[in-house]
């Protein structure tokens, strides 16, 4: 089913304000480079998977997806909460590859890869990209490589966190995917709270960057607050689902994490 976002025409009311508390001198980005390995599929330029075991749907074939989707090992997919982090991944054999390291967001899992370290399933277009001019070819048709990586900041320039209602919720089971986390990237909890209620109740953690609250009749709108995984930032997001949501929209904020 093609994927339905809100109309660019909701009241101010339904977006949401945004708290942020978080300790400045936190930082998601890792100054060391790590030894990992690193494989291609799809297409030899292609984007990458399309939707994957994140949920992120036909995002991962926009911008600013596309073209830098990546599909890791369990160590880094972390049962779904590695969803949203991203990576530097560069290779290092210098007759081949580039000093340029091409940045990962890490959109699905590939279960089947190298057990015992960190590996990358990059889209074709991604892998191509360590290589100097004109040998990108020649790099994806080695196979697997090693490479070194280290985690770094998203950046979703111009775009704001955004809540996706998943197709199939209901006034008793409310799912929702959240898109564009700048800086960490994860999440490592999330609460909501109902219209009128003091109470933020933990939302259950289901697949990829999926969470849900089951109970009801659930009541909008709903205020959301996410935590993020790797550095414990907390946006808190008041009224961002309106009362009369639908599955399959997208309700938007107007700030991020910075």
């Amino acid at each position: 089913m093609p994927r339905h976002r809100s109309s660019g025409t909701l009241s101010p009311f339904f977006f949401i304000s945004l708290l942020v508390f978080s300790v400045e001198s936190q930082s998601v980005s890792d100054l060391h480079w790590h030894p990992a390995t690193a494989t291609w599929y799809g297409s030899p330029d292609g984007n990458g998977s399309n939707g994957g075991a994140c949920g992120y749907g036909s995002l991962v074939d926009i911008r600013p997806f596309r073209a830098r989707v990546g599909s890791v090992n369990p160590i880094l997919f972390k049962g779904g909460q590695g969803c949203g982090a991203c990576y530097k991944v560069k290779c290092l054999d210098q007759n081949i590859c580039s000093r340029r390291a091409v940045t990962v967001i890490v959109t699905d899992e590939c279960p089947g890869c190298a057990i015992g370290h960190p590996h990358f399933d990059l889209s074709g277009a991604a892998f191509g990209r360590m290589a100097i001019a004109g040998e990108g070819g020649p790099l994806r048709n080695r196979g697997e490589i090693p490479v070194i990586y280290r985690r770094t900041r998203c950046k979703y320039s111009g775009k704001s966190i955004a809540f996706h209602v998943n197709e199939g919720s209901t006034d008793y089971w409310l799912s929702v995917l959240v898109e564009f986390i700048d800086g960490d990237g994860d999440i490592g909890s999330m609460h909501i709270k109902q219209a009128s209620s003091t109470v933020w109740t933990e939302m259950k953690h289901i697949w990829g960057a999926n969470w849900c609250i089951i109970g009801g009749p659930l009541q909008g709108p709903f205020s959301v607050r996410l935590t993020t995984l790797s550095t414990q930032r907390t946006l808190s997001a008041t009224d961002v689902i309106p009362g009369k949501w639908s599955p399959n929209a997208t309700y938007t904020s107007r700030l991020n994490f910075f």
